[in-house]
C-alpha cells in the first residue's frame, strides 16, 4: 500500500547490506537479479520495491513472475497499513495518493487495497505498519530477516488491549484474567518491569500456575513452528493498559524461555503509555485505594 513504509524499509534493508532498487519496471526484474550475467558474483540478499506506480505492475501476474527467476528463492513481503492511518500520513505530508491526483485520498486508498488484493493473498509475509514506528519497523526486519544468522527468530512482545491488539503476533495470550496493579495506588504509577509489580502479581494464585502452563505450550510449539519452516515467531501477551500485567508476562516468559534454550527478543509496545483509570475500566471492581477516602461510589476496574 502506497503511504505504508516501503521507502522505510528499502533503506533498512539497504543498511543491512541488501542490494535494493525502488519501482523497478517490471520488464526488468530479471536483469536487476541476475546483473550483467557475470559467472562469478557476490551473492547477496536483494530488495526490489514496487508499488501500483511502477512500470508494468499486475498484482496477479507479478507472484508467478517472482518466484519463475532461476537461480533464487524469491519472497513477497507485502506492507499494509489501517486507512485511518493512511489518510493521516497523507494529510500529514499533504503528499497526493497516486491513484487519487484529483479525487480524496480515501478514493485512491480504497482502490489500491482492490487492486493489490491478490498481491497480499500471495504474499509470504504481511507486516501492518498501521501502528510501527520507524525505529520498531527497523526492528522488525531485523528480527525477520537477520544477517548474521539463519537461526528461527523469535520475539516476546507485550501490549495493551485498549491501544489495539498486537497486528505481528503469531501466537496471543489475553492476561487480563490476573489481579490488576494499576488499582494499587502505589503501584499505578510503575510497570512491569518494577519489582513491587512483579511482587504483586506472583502472590496471585493463578500466577505461576499460567506461567508453568504457557512455558509448556511454548517450549513445545515455537520448535514445531521452525521445523515446518517459520523463520520467526512472534508471541504476544495483552493486558488493558499494556503496562503492568502483560509487561511482566513478556519479561517473565522472556527469562523463562532463554534458560530453556532459545535466543528471544523482547518488546513492549505501549509501555512508555500513561496510566489511565478509563482505559482500565472493568465493571466489577471497585478499589478501596483510589480515592483516598469513603466517597459513597465505586469506581470500576
Amino acid at each position: 500500500m502506497s503511504g505504508a513504509g516501503k521507502s522505510s524499509v528499502l533503506d533498512a534493508l539497504e543498511d543491512m547490506g541488501w542490494d535494493c532498487v525502488d519501482n523497478l519496471p517490471v520488464s526488468l526484474l530479471n536483469s536487476f537479479v541476475h546483473g550483467s550475467g557475470e559467472k562469478e558474483c557476490r551473492l547477496v540478499p536483494a530488495a526490489v520495491g514496487m508499488d501500483v506506480r511502477s512500470r508494468g505492475f499486475d498484482a496477479s501476474a507479478l507472484p508467478q513472475l517472482i518466484r519463475s527467476i532461476h537461480g533464487v528463492r524469491g519472497e513477497i513481503l507485502y506492507l499494509d497499513c489501517a486507512g485511518t492511518e493512511l489518510m493521516r500520513r497523507y494529510n500529514e505530508t499533504r503528499r497526493r495518493h497516486p491513484l487519487a491526483a484529483d479525487r480524496p485520498a480515501e478514493d485512491g486508498i480504497a482502490r489500491e487495497r482492490d487492486i493489490t488484493a491478490p498481491l497480499r493473498a500471495a504474499a509470504d509475509n504481511i507486516i501492518d505498519t498501521t501502528d510501527l514506528t520507524p525505529t520498531e519497523l527497523r526492528d522488525e526486519l531485523r528480527r525477520r530477516y537477520p544477517s548474521d544468522s539463519d537461526e528461527p527468530v523469535l520475539t516476546i512482545v507485550s501490549f495493551g488491549y485498549a491501544r489495539g491488539v498486537s497486528r505481528t503476533a503469531d501466537l496471543m495470550f489475553d492476561m487480563r484474567f490476573l489481579d490488576n496493579p494499576h488499582w494499587v495506588h502505589e503501584l499505578r504509577p510503575l510497570t512491569g518491569l518494577d519489582m513491587p509489580v512483579r511482587e504483586h502479581l506472583e502472590k496471585d494464585p493463578a500466577w505461576f500456575q499460567a506461567m508453568d502452563r504457557l512455558e509448556a505450550l511454548l517450549t513445545d510449539w515455537i520448535p514445531r513452528y521452525w521445523a515446518a519452516g517459520k523463520s520467526y515467531v512472534t508471541v504476544a501477551f495483552g493486558c488493558t493498559g499494556g503496562r503492568h500485567r502483560s509487561v511482566r508476562a513478556a519479561e517473565e516468559m522472556f527469562e523463562r524461555l532463554r534458560r530453556a534454550g532459545f535466543s528471544p527478543n523482547v518488546r513492549h509496545r505501549d509501555l512508555a503509555s500513561q496510566p489511565s483509570d478509563t482505559i482500565e475500566e472493568d465493571p466489577g471492581h471497585a478499589p478501596a485505594d483510589v480515592s483516598g477516602g469513603d466517597s459513597g461510589s465505586e469506581l470500576n476496574e
